[in-house]
């Protein structure tokens, strides 16, 4: 493998990504990607104690889909999908739902303490998350994945039976992007997902 081979595969398989290598996969200067992430046009955080900034794979797809910039230097284009349910039933069917359309990686956890390692090991673009898990509750899960640096451009979207508006309107405080009230028809999950990721 020769070294622009090798360094290309190493692009494709990061998660993290430094403003000099976005600006490579975008074609464009490294200046006008800190430009971009100072505006908060490019999701990202700096490197505590340093003036270093990082972007994580979903908002430097975002980004580049929102400019149209080709995401073929990433490899990947799926996008990236934990669902966390407790209901065998449900984690199923969404699963069996997402994969049959072809433009979903999904992983599965049934309870929070397992949606809080997988998050942070796979870095998911999207979090399909039940409100009434059996060990916390989905809003717990939500705060911690926006208060981590690495994980707090994932989107969430919480699948509960609580429809109380108060409920609600807490669940999006806590960092959630959207809600989907059970029982759901699968067109909703499609628009409601392609409304966060502009997916056609």
């Amino acid at each position: 493998m020769t070294n622009r081979a090798g360094e290309a595969h190493s692009l494709q398989a990061k998660q993290v990504f430094t403003t000099g290598e976005a600006a490579a996969l975008c074609g464009v200067s490294q200046q006008t990607i800190i430009r971009c992430f100072d505006k908060g046009k490019i999701d990202g955080f700096r490197v505590p104690g340093s003036r270093f900034r990082r972007i994580p794979r979903a908002g430097l797809i975002r980004f580049m889909k929102h400019n149209d910039i080709s995401c073929a230097g990433l490899g990947r284009e799926k996008i990236r999908t934990l669902v966390v349910d407790d209901d065998e039933q449900i984690v199923t069917l969404l699963r069996e739902l997402l994969e049959s359309d072809g433009r979903f990686e999904v992983e599965t956890a049934n309870n929070g303490y397992d949606a809080g390692m997988l998050t942070e090991r796979l870095m998911p673009d999207l979090l399909l998350l039940d409100y009434m898990l059996p060990d916390v509750n989905g809003n717990i899960v939500c705060k911690r994945i926006r208060s981590n640096p690495m994980t707090e451009s994932t989107r969430i979207i919480i699948i509960s039976g609580a429809t109380d508006q108060d409920e609600i309107s807490q669940m999006t405080r806590d960092g959630a992007d959207d809600f989907i009230a059970k029982p759901f028809h699968p067109d909703m999950i499609f628009s409601r997902v392609g409304a966060l990721f502009d997916t056609r």
